[in-house]
């Protein structure tokens, strides 16, 4: 059996544990105190970071939330554990992104970044040194996805697409912390200072949609991918959880290098 630690049990972390076989992993939680959520048989938890240390992971899964990333992540670094991160919105945050790498060079492990509910990043690097790239990104939901937010603003998307917002990746990271990690993944691929983001509630929305387009000297791009929402939370594409179950099960192939 191999042993992988989580961080959270929420919509993502439930998807990412049951696309392993129960037979072959067996997952340590770490959650806040006082949480009682349903594991599986497979899965034990911890209350507190040095408990899911000492039970010597071969890697961790972060699926908790930006806030999650500064408080548990650089540890696991130190302690040489390899750790794949879901909220990439935390690295907006240069402050912590410069502690996670001073974190894993001392410990000797890797800080993993996973594409989630995207494609076409690989593209996005490859422009990233051209000076005149640019790169707009667009989420669109469908309105079920953006209610509260809706509600807040004293606007209906009922009929009409309605923009919540546009800006830059580090804006829309600290508005939708746990919403626009997505955006970025991009922005980590070519460059913040090339990237545009857009939030949009659209009823024509087919399921949640992601949309990069890209010019550049080398020609122009265009992505679109419409995810499935996971079935426990419609803010977050499906293509998630299998995005961190195919990075870690990569990581477990080459022994965590």
């Amino acid at each position: 059996m191999t042993t992988l630690g989580l961080i959270g049990y929420g919509a993502i972390a439930r998807d990412l544990v049951s696309a392993f076989s129960a037979d072959t992993i067996d997952w340590v939680v770490l959650l806040r105190e006082g949480a009682r959520p349903e594991l599986p048989a497979n899965a034990s938890a911890v209350t507190r970071l040095d408990q899911l240390i000492d039970a010597k992971p071969d890697a961790v899964a972060e699926a908790a939330g930006q806030e999650a990333v500064a408080a548990y992540v650089p540890a696991l670094l130190e302690a040489g554990i390899p750790t794949v991160i879901a909220s990439v919105g935390a690295l907006a945050d240069t402050a912590l992104h410069t502690r996670l790498t001073d974190a894993g060079r001392d410990g000797g492990a890797r800080v993993i970044l996973p594409a989630g509910a995207l494609g076409g990043l690989d593209y996005l690097r490859a422009i990233a040194a051209l000076p005149d790239a640019r790169v707009r990104y667009t989420s669109r939901k469908p309105p079920a996805a953006w209610k509260a937010e809706l509600a807040a603003l004293g606007l209906s998307a009922e009929h009409d697409a309605v923009v919540l917002f546009e800006g830059t990746p580090a804006e829309a990271a600290r508005a939708y912390p746990r919403n626009l990690n997505a955006a970025f993944a991009v922005a980590l691929a070519v460059g913040a200072d090339k990237v545009t983001v857009r939030v949009i509630a659209d009823p024509k929305a087919a399921g949640n949609t992601h949309e990069i387009e890209a010019e550049s000297g080398a020609g122009n791009a265009s992505f679109h991918l419409a995810n499935a929402p996971s079935p426990g939370n419609p803010k977050t594409s499906a293509l998630t959880a299998l995005s961190l179950a195919a990075t870690l099960r990569d990581l477990l192939a080459t022994g965590g290098r």
